[in-house]
C-alpha cells in the first residue's frame, strides 16, 4: 500500500502492522547427540598414559571462593574476657 493510504487506514484502525521474526536453527559443528560430560580432575594414571591429551577438561573459576575452612574453638580465657567486657559494656 502506498504511504499515504496505509496512514489513512491506521488513523481509522482499520489496518494492524505486525512484525514477524522468524529463526533458522542448524546443526553446528560441535553438534552431537550424545551428552560429553567435561573432566573436572587430573588423575596420575591420566599423566601415567597421555589420555588428557584428548579429554575435554571443566574450565577453572579463579574467582571462587572455595570451602570456609574448619575452625576451633577459643580458649577459655577468652571466652572469660569477653564476657567481662561484655558485663562492663552493659553496665556503662
Amino acid at each position: 500500500l502506498p504511504e499515504r493510504e496505509r496512514a489513512e487506514l491506521k488513523r481509522r484502525k482499520l489496518l494492524l502492522e505486525v512484525t514477524l521474526k522468524s529463526y533458522w536453527i542448524r546443526k553446528g559443528s560441535a553438534f552431537s547427540t550424545a551428552v560429553a560430560r567435561p573432566e573436572t580432575e587430573l588423575t596420575p594414571e591420566m599423566i601415567a598414559t597421555g589420555s588428557w591429551r584428548q579429554l575435554p577438561f571443566k574450565p577453572y573459576n579463579f574467582s571462587s571462593l572455595g570451602l570456609p575452612p574448619a575452625c576451633g574453638h577459643l580458649h577459655p580465657l577468652l571466652k572469660v574476657r569477653s564476657e567481662l567486657r561484655q558485663i562492663f559494656l552493659e553496665m556503662g
